[in-house]
C-alpha cells in the first residue's frame, strides 16, 4: 500500500484527492445511452457482445425462474446461511424506516395529509464484473421490498458463456426478485431508463459500479430516480493509544480490497498506535494478494476531539471510532456515510450481516446524502380536501395572493369556490 504520514495541521482536503468525471468517458457514455433509446433491444444485444462478449439473443436477456431456483441449491452451506442473516437484518432495519402517515387539520378546516407511496418499479444493478456482489443485492433488492415497491428488475453482466453468476441468482431467488436480466454496463443503465423491447422502463434506479456506470447513471437522472453517484470506497478510522493494532490494519486493508483509488485514513493521537499500524500493513499487505496498491494516510491528530472533527470534515463513506475518547464523541460526527462505534464494529460487518446498508455516499457526499434506505424508493404526496367551509374562509387570502403575483384567474379559480 501507498502510505503517507501526516500532523496535526492535516485538513480534510489533505485527505480527499479532487475527483473529475473524465471527458471521454462522459461522451463515450452518452453515445451508448443515446444508442440504447433509439435502438432498443437492438443496440443492448450489440453492446453486451462487444463489453461483454457474450452474443446472447433477445430472448436470453432476462433470466428463467428455473435458473434463479436452482442457484440456491448450487451454494455451500455457510454462504447460504449468511444471506440468511443478511436478508433478515436488513429487513429488520428497513422495516423499522417506514413511517406512518402523518394528517394535519388547519385553522380554516382544510385538511393535508402527507402520505409516503412507495415507486412501482425499481432497479438493481449489481456488480459482478471483477466480484460476484450478492450482499450488495440483498442491501439493493429487501430494501426495496420492504419499502413497497411492487417490481423489482436486477441486472448483472454475464460471465463468459453468458451466465450470471450462481451466487447472485440464489440470492435474487431469496429475496422473492424474479425479474433478472444478463446485462451491465452504461447499455444497462440506459436500458432500465428508458426502456427496450425485452427491457421495461423502471422509475428507480440504485446500485455501485465502476465509472461508465455512475456517468450513466448521472446522465438518465431525471428521466429516473437514481439513489446517488458512487465512487471508490472509503473508510477513516480514528483511535485510541493502545488500540489493537493488527484489527485495525485489516480494517483498513479489506476497504482496499475494493480497489486501488479508495480513500483510507488512520487518525490518532498516538504515534506509537500509528507507528505500529504502519508496520502491521507493510507486513500483511502483501501476504494477501487481494488487497489492491491502495493509499493510505496516517494522521497525527492534536487530541481526540480535533481527529473525530477532521474525520468529520472528510465525510467518508465508512467511520469507525475506536477506544473510549473516541467512542465519547461519537455524537459529534454529522457527517459520515455510516458510523461504527466501537473496537468490535468493524466496516467488513456493516457490507454484510450487520442491518445496515452498505450503499453509502461516497466523495464527500455525506454531507447531504444518506445511505440507501427505504426513502429511496418512496415519495411523499399531500392530499388536501376541504370540507363546507374551508374553501370560503381561506378564499380572500388566496385570491389576493394570485392577483398580487399577475395571475388573476388564479383568483377566479378560488373565489368560484367561496
Amino acid at each position: 500500500m501507498r502510505l503517507s504520514e501526516l500532523g496535526p495541521d492535516a485538513a480534510s482536503t489533505d485527505l480527499r484527492r479532487p475527483t473529475r468525471r473524465a471527458g471521454d468517458v462522459e461522451s463515450s457514455v452518452r453515445a451508448i445511452v443515446d444508442d440504447v433509446r433509439a435502438q432498443g433491444d437492438a443496440a443492448l444485444l450489440r453492446l453486451t457482445e462487444r463489453f461483454d462478449h457474450v452474443e446472447l439473443r433477445a430472448e436470453e436477456l432476462r433470466v428463467p425462474a428455473a435458473e434463479l431456483e436452482a442457484a440456491i441449491g448450487s451454494l455451500e452451506g455457510d454462504v447460504l446461511a449468511g444471506l440468511k442473516t443478511a436478508i433478515a437484518n436488513v429487513g429488520a432495519v428497513v422495516e423499522a424506516q417506514l413511517s406512518e402517515e402523518v394528517a394535519v387539520e388547519l385553522p380554516d378546516g382544510q385538511r393535508v395529509e402527507i402520505a409516503e407511496l412507495a415507486v412501482r418499479r425499481a432497479a438493481a444493478c449489481v456488480p459482478a464484473a471483477r466480484a460476484p456482489l450478492c450482499s450488495t443485492l440483498v442491501m439493493l433488492a429487501v430494501t426495496a421490498r420492504a419499502a413497497g415497491v411492487e417490481q423489482i428488475a436486477v441486472c448483472a453482466s454475464p460471465a463468459p458463456g453468458g451466465g450470471v453468476h450462481p451466487a447472485i441468482l440464489a440470492a435474487c431467488a431469496m429475496c422473492e426478485v424474479k425479474e433478472v436480466y444478463r446485462m451491465g454496463g452504461a447499455q444497462a443503465i440506459a436500458a432500465l431508463a428508458y426502456g427496450t423491447e425485452s427491457v421495461p422502463a423502471v422509475d428507480v434506479i440504485t446500485g455501485p459500479g465502476g465509472p461508465w456506470v455512475q456517468e450513466a447513471k448521472r446522465q438518465v437522472s431525471g428521466t429516473v430516480g437514481i439513489d446517488g453517484i458512487a465512487g471508490p470506497s472509503e473508510l477513516v478510522v480514528v483511535a485510541d493509544a493502545g488500540e489493537d493494532a493488527e484489527a485495525i490494519a485489516l480494517d483498513l486493508l479489506a476497504q482496499a480490497e475494493h480497489g486501488d483509488d479508495g480513500l483510507l485514513a488512520l487518525i490518532s493521537t498516538d504515534h506509537a498506535l500509528l507507528a505500529a499500524v504502519r508496520a502491521a500493513v507493510e507486513r500483511m499487505a502483501p501476504e494477501r494478494p487481494t488487497v489492491a496498491d491502495a493509499p493510505l494516510a496516517l494522521v497525527h491528530a492534536r487530541d481526540a476531539r480535533a481527529a473525530v472533527d477532521l474525520a468529520d470534515a472528510v465525510a467518508p463513506e465508512h467511520l469507525q471510532l475506536v477506544g473510549t475518547e473516541a467512542e465519547a464523541l461519537a455524537d459529534r460526527v454529522r457527517a459520515a456515510g455510516c458510523l461504527f462505534v466501537g473496537s468490535d464494529a468493524a466496516t467488513a460487518f456493516g457490507d454484510y450481516v450487520a442491518g445496515s446498508n452498505h450503499v453509502l455516499p461516497t466523495g464527500g457526499a455525506a454531507r447531504f446524502q444518506s445511505a440507501l434506505s427505504a426513502a429511496t424508493f418512496r415519495r411523499r404526496m399531500a392530499r388536501v380536501s376541504f370540507p363546507a367551509g374551508a374553501a370560503a374562509r381561506l378564499a380572500p387570502a388566496g385570491a389576493a395572493l394570485a392577483r398580487a403575483e399577475g395571475f388573476p384567474v388564479h383568483a377566479e379559480s378560488i373565489e368560484r369556490r367561496a
